[in-house]
């Protein structure tokens, strides 16, 4: 059973990996979201983005192209896979076994989700 101070801890791990995630974002699309939240449960790490559209996303979608904007999303995360799993492997001391991502419209909102290994890293 985890006790007071692991729970502060990992709190204080997970609001640093959504202050990461957003810095990320930030660096590669120019903006990142306003609100992320991060969730840490066991192996699993699942942080929720809203309002991180930029202004040319949407421009595409006020022009009916969700579909573009969802897969220039994807195309996004992809080329932030790297710096993402990083950032969660840093702040967790754990490997990522596994990393997704899933996107909405309206509202505007993103999910990123990491499968940590069992064990911590040793360091």
């Amino acid at each position: 059973m985890p006790t007071k101070s692991s729970d502060g801890d990992q709190g204080r791990i997970a609001a640093a990996i959504s202050t990461a995630v957003v810095h990320v974002f930030s660096e590669h699309t120019g903006k990142g979201p306003t609100r992320a939240r991060t969730t840490i449960d066991g192996q699993t790490v699942v942080v929720i983005l809203q309002d991180g559209m930029t202004k040319a996303e949407q421009s595409l979608v006020d022009a009916g192209r969700h579909a573009e904007v969802l897969e220039l999303r994807r195309t996004f995360q992809e080329t932030m896979r790297a710096d993402l799993v990083a950032a969660v492997e840093r702040l967790t001391a754990r490997s990522v076994l596994a990393f997704m991502s899933a996107n909405h419209i309206a509202p505007d909102a993103a999910a990123e989700v990491f499968l940590l290994n069992a064990k911590v890293a040793e360091g």
